[in-house]
Order: structure tokens, then sequence, then C-alpha cells
């Protein structure tokens, strides 16, 4: 089987909630996706989605992705699509970095494979181990009020695990994250996440504000070791996550950070191949992780929902759904997640169908 295609589209996603807001002014009510579609000459094809928060959120935008979609793509034509690791490293060869655009192809790759076979991807990484697992759903920044409202109307829906938005003057985040917990049920999981938006000295007070909170504290500054100093200031439990992209990342997240769990984002990583492996090791490390992305729609969530089931239940925290955050379904709202809960589609591959006419002409197309 030998790579014929690679098609390249552009859809926007918009936020299912108004106005997605972080730290540091970072808002949209909408993100750029970008798919790519493989085809092959047997005719099977497969299809990777991959999505940024803007500029601002990761050293990468859509743009940038694009572009290396367009430098990577005729790289790999007349290639096995199957031979995964060889796809990755020709990749690897062609563009340094470039995590985001490499995403969407290790997905569609992984796509094509589970097809191949008549296999849905998660049993292609060892199997399901859970059916079900839980689904985290982001607080946009706003007022405490607002926040607890938010927290309180998606709770009535079964969401029981809660990332809220903070990030910027610690003391307003505090009441921000008071005014929550205030609200919250007693079997919910709250993680107050400032993306990396605290500078030292206010990631120190804003741990200190809350310490007596139960809660867990995610990013609080770009640097791992600015969010090592802040941990060292807080018993609160430490997540990690835009900070750790590689193996030695993680490592010093565990061992230097004290962090005892991580988010890992398949954009951010190099789509399912990389997740895979740092959820491996971090499983090998005793640490927690969350399977995500950083933005994404039917196709992401169909990606993230096959690497969660795969991962052990005692490790996996929760996951993503982003077609739930999102308005626009490029494969009719699947998979769908229940009462806060997702699984995994049992059907080849993603196990989902990408319908073309909602997509209109690819961006780029490459032969």
């Amino acid at each position: 089987m030998k790579i014929k295609a690679i098609e390249m589209y552009g859809y926007k996603l918009s936020y299912a909630h108004g106005e997605y807001v972080m730290s540091g002014g970072r808002a949209a009510t909408h993100q750029d996706s970008t798919l790519v579609r493989i085809i092959t000459d047997s005719g099977l094809e497969g299809w990777g989605e991959t999505a940024t928060l803007s500029g601002t959120y990761l050293p990468t935008f859509c743009g940038s992705t694009r572009a290396s979609i367009e430098e990577l793509a005729p790289a790999l034509i007349g290639e096995d699509p199957r031979n995964i690791n060889h796809i990755n490293r020709l990749m690897n060869g062609r563009l340094l970095g470039q995590y985001n655009a490499k995403s969407a192809i290790d997905t569609a790759c992984w796509d094509i494979f589970g097809r191949s076979v008549g296999l849905p991807i998660s049993t292609l990484l060892g199997g399901v181990q859970q059916e079900q697992f839980p689904l985290y759903e982001a607080v946009p920044l706003a007022s405490p009020d607002a926040m607890a409202e938010y927290v309180t109307s998606r709770g009535a829906a079964g969401v029981r695990r809660f990332q809220l938005k903070v990030g910027n003057d610690p003391h307003e985040d505090a009441e921000r994250v008071r005014e929550v917990m205030n609200a919250a049920e007693e079997d919910m999981i709250v993680i107050a996440d400032s993306n990396g938006g605290w500078s030292l000295q206010s990631g120190i007070i804003a741990v200190r504000l809350m310490d007596d909170l139960d809660i867990y504290v995610e990013q609080p500054c770009r640097e791992t070791a600015d969010c090592a100093i802040v941990k060292s200031m807080t018993h609160l439990p430490l997540v990690m996550d835009e900070s750790v992209v590689t193996s030695a990342d993680l490592y010093r997240a565990k061992y230097e950070a004290k962090a005892g769990s991580i988010n890992i984002k398949l954009g951010r990583v190099g789509g399912i191949t990389g997740a895979v492996r740092m959820r491996d090791q971090a499983q090998d490390l005793g640490i927690d992780f969350c399977i995500e992305d950083m933005w994404g729609g039917d196709v992401i969530s169909a990606a993230v929902a096959h690497v969660a089931a795969s991962s052990s239940p005692e490790s996996l925290m929760h996951a993503s759904f982003f077609n739930d955050w999102t308005n626009e379904h490029v494969a009719g709202y699947q998979p769908r997640s229940l009462n806060g809960m997702g699984s995994a589609p049992t059907g080849p591959g993603l196990g989902i169908e990408v319908d073309l006419s909602v997509l209109g002409e690819p961006l780029a197309s490459f032969r």
C-alpha cells in the first residue's frame, strides 16, 4: 500500500459557549482547524485533524501548521502509511519540531492502518482498558459568579471534572476559584489552570492564597523551572502541560517540578504516536495524565478517545471531547459523550466517517 495523494482542508470551529477566554487577554469565539486526508493506491483513506489556540498558546499557529503540512506532504507520497514509525522518521528528517502539523498526518496514518486490518485504533494500541472514561470541560476566565454558574450548569449535565481558566491577577483568581469551590459538588475535581499566565511572583501569591482548597494547580508559569519554585511554596498538587514536549521534559516535570500529573496534547507531541509514547512513559513513572489536544472537532475527539480508552484506568485522570465544546461537526458529531463520560468508536481506524460535502474544496493537494 502506498500514499497516492494528500489533501489539506480548513474550517472554522466556533466555541459552543460564546467566547473562550484564557489568561493574558487570550480570547476567541472560534479557532481555525486543519484536516488532512491521506488517499492510498488501494482505495483506503485516512483522516487527521489539528488545531491551535491562536498563536500565543504554544509556539505554533494555523499559518505555520498549514505551511508545515505543505512542506511535509510531498516527501510522503509513495510511502506506506501503515509504516508509521518510518513516516514519523521522514517527517522529523524534513522539519524540526512542528509537531502540530505532524499530528494530523500521524493520525491519518493510524486511521488507514486500522481500516486496513479492520480494527479500531484502540485495539492496535494494545486494547481497550476502559469502555468509558471521564471527560473534563474548561471554564473560561470570567467573573467569579459566571464561572461558578458554568460549573453548576455543566454539572447538571453530568460533567464532574473542570479546568478553571486563571492566570491574571492572583487575588482575583483566588476569588474565582473560591467561588467555584463553594458551588462545586463533593465529587467534582477542579483544576486551576493558569496556562503559564502567572509570573513567578504572581504564581507564588496565587498558590498561597488557595493553599487550603481541595484543587489542583496547572502550569502556573510558562517555564518548568518557575513552576518548580511555585510548587515548593504550596501543598497543592501540580499538573504540568505546555512545557512538557519531550521525554526529558516529562522527567523534569516529575523530579524537578514535583508534578504528579501532566496533560498530553496530541498536537503538542506529534499525534497518536507521540501521545502513546509519553502516556506509557508517564504510566511507568507513576504520573497521572489527561489525554486531549489544543482545540478541534470530531476527528481530534476520535483520536483522543482511542488513546484514552487504551490507557490504564488507574493513570488516566480524564480526557476531552472538543466536539462537545464546538458547534461544527464534520463526522456527524461522533464520537458523542454521555453524562460527562466518553468512549472510543468501535469501527475500524478512527471509527468515524468524515463528510466531504461539508468541507468544500481542499486548500492544497499533493500527488
